[in-house]
């Protein structure tokens, strides 16, 4: 009887600009060096870093941009194969002093402030045929997994079950809903400030992330 390893997996990483009261977005740094950093760093065996982006902060005016990228990156050849496709998504919480590992996403847009764009809905459902604001959707990750693998890092990081109401839990729920339906993974990350938590810090911390997602797969 043969032995099956370890699944080959692409993790395909999302980070933000700046927007209002956060002239330096954590996650873009990350995600635009992330790269150059797995490659210096290598990662396991199997896992892929597949597409970086970084997303405008803005909801229903970003969308083209967020669909276009995920679209892109599931296989066209073989259905089965999304499965082996992971979404990170990473996004800055200015007021924290740890990594936040987020459970869900509300389908509730209630902008604290205008988006980049101009947009600050109010109570509006994100996508209204999924029903009211009240609805939520998880991520299918095994969190308590992700979160022993960190821990073992030492990294300060928790589960959280409230992503907010803004950008990023806009985002995480357009996520969930597309890997859903395209049978591929999705999780979303809040990082803070580099003054909290410094850059070298937060890069060794991102890689240290993409090898946990990969083994909850």
């Amino acid at each position: 009887m043969r032995s099956e390893g370890p699944k080959a997996i692409t993790i395909h990483v999302t980070g933000f600009k700046k927007f209002q009261g956060v002239p330096g977005n954590p996650s873009e740094v990350i995600v635009n060096n992330l790269k150059n950093y797995v490659e210096r760093r290598g990662l396991p065996a199997g896992v892929t870093l597949g597409s970086c982006t970084v997303l405008e902060v803005a909801g229903d005016g970003a969308l083209p941009q967020l669909y276009q990228t995920m679209e892109s990156a599931i296989p066209k050849t073989d259905a089965g194969s999304n499965a082996n496709v992971a979404w990170l998504h990473l996004g800055v919480n200015s007021g924290a002093q740890r990594f936040a590992i987020e459970r869900q996403a509300a389908n509730e847009a209630t902008f604290r402030c205008p988006d980049e764009l101009g947009w600050q809905p109010q109570q509006v459902p994100i996508i209204s045929e999924d029903g009211g604001i009240s609805r939520t959707r998880e991520t299918s990750f095994s969190l308590d997994a992700i979160l022993k693998s960190l821990k073992k890092g030492a990294y300060d990081v928790m589960i959280s079950d409230d992503a907010g109401r803004f950008v990023c839990n806009y985002v995480y729920y357009h996520s969930l809903r597309f890997s859903e339906q395209k049978g591929n993974k999705s999780l979303f990350v809040h990082v803070p400030l580099f003054s909290r938590i410094d850059e070298e810090t937060q890069m060794r911390f991102t890689a240290s992330l993409l090898e946990a997602i990969a083994s909850a797969c």
